[in-house]
């Protein structure tokens, strides 16, 4: 809740009775103080002579902006167009040259309008009525700007209207502070993403994470951003900790698997496609990638093991080939493994399916 009665309020005689109730509503949350203060401060801008008295006003800001704000379902019948007026003279009071003596009491007016306009907007955007809620939006940031999640709120509704930019700005706007939160970040990066823009993406997860270290989605955006540009050197730094949080997982022991492999690492590798495999017995992408890993091993001259890997390469390879039978990648490589063995039978077989899937 932002209402705080204003500790800054002069306690002038005149206007003694506002500051009482506004004290016996902050003690009691009883609206009816509220409604009496206001009346107390119409009566008293009514019987003044100079109605732009900065005070009483100021007062008034205050008291119409809490109603509002707090009377949410208008349960002291307030007229509707209450609201605009109270905006009216909180822009008016803003210009005023003496104003920066009751510089906390407008911001807290401005405060409390910019969570009525918030409101206002959540309403619109259940109705899907998205271009309005916006322009409301936007009106609450100009009166709360320092407020953060209004912008979390604008890039929401520009994001749904398709104002895709404007909606990633905002985003990454509130990444790197206090305020960063994984859902920014990883709203920024998909937007960027989509635009084919990894780098703006990777930029946004990484500066997320020196605020968010342990977070498991930027952890796993920044790796699959690598993965997906093939920056192995770059990934193989976020494995230790992503094998870490993710140990039962087939995918990611694969990718981890897929870097290692890149990088001639080539023991690593192997254990970490066989944990995959053996987390899931159908992951083709592991179970082919194992049986080229043997098949590459089995081309090194000063291997002594050129046998063991010749045959655990066909192994794993026509396993590969069962999982999916029509991929031609697989028998390529499955061609070049009875080549090199001399395994003439197997090598016709493997040509004749050729031929039938390029016929």
């Amino acid at each position: 809740m932002l209402f705080v009665t204003p500790s800054a309020f002069c306690q002038s005689e005149v206007l003694k009775g506002v500051i009482n109730d506004l004290a016996f509503y902050k003690a009691k949350k009883d609206l009816k103080y509220l409604s009496g203060a206001k009346t107390t401060v119409d009566s008293l801008i009514k019987a003044s002579p100079d109605s732009l008295d900065l005070e009483r006003n100021i007062y008034k800001a205050v008291i119409y902006s809490s109603i509002l704000y707090i009377d949410s379902l208008n349960k002291l019948h307030q007229p509707d167009a209450m609201f605009q007026q109270t905006c009216d003279l909180v822009d008016r009071l803003g210009g005023y040259r003496k104003i920066s003596k009751y510089e906390a009491e407008l911001d807290y007016s401005k405060r409390c309008l910019a969570n009525v306009f918030i409101r206002k907007a959540f309403v619109l955007i259940n109705r899907s009525e998205l271009s309005d809620a916006l322009q409301l939006l936007e009106t609450a940031k100009k009166y709360a700007p320092d407020f953060k999640p209004i912008a979390a709120y604008i890039a929401y509704a520009d994001n749904k209207l398709g104002n895709l930019h404007a909606a990633a700005k905002y985003y990454e706007a509130l990444v790197g502070g206090d305020s960063t939160k994984a859902e920014y970040a990883e709203s920024a990066s998909n937007i960027y993403k989509s635009f084919g823009d990894t780098l703006s993406a990777l930029n946004v997860v990484k500066k997320a994470r020196k605020v968010l270290p342990k977070d498991r989605s930027l952890l796993l955006d920044e790796a699959n951003i690598y993965t997906n540009r093939k920056d192995y050197h770059s990934l193989v730094n976020l494995l230790p900790a992503l094998l870490d949080i993710n140990s039962n997982n087939a995918d990611i022991a694969f990718v981890a698997a897929n870097c290692y492999d890149h990088l001639n690492q080539y023991g690593t590798a192997e254990s970490l496609y066989l944990r995959s495999i053996e987390l899931n017995s159908s992951a083709y992408d592991a179970i082919f990638n194992l049986g080229l890993l043997y098949f590459r091993q089995s081309k090194h001259a000063q291997n002594a093991d050129k046998q063991l890997d010749e045959s655990r390469a066909a192994q794993w390879l026509e396993r590969a080939n069962e999982i999916s039978p029509n991929e031609t990648s697989c028998l390529q490589v499955l061609k070049l493994v009875y080549q090199q063995t001399g395994n003439q039978n197997q090598l016709n077989k493997i040509n004749n399916k050729l031929k039938q899937l390029t016929n």
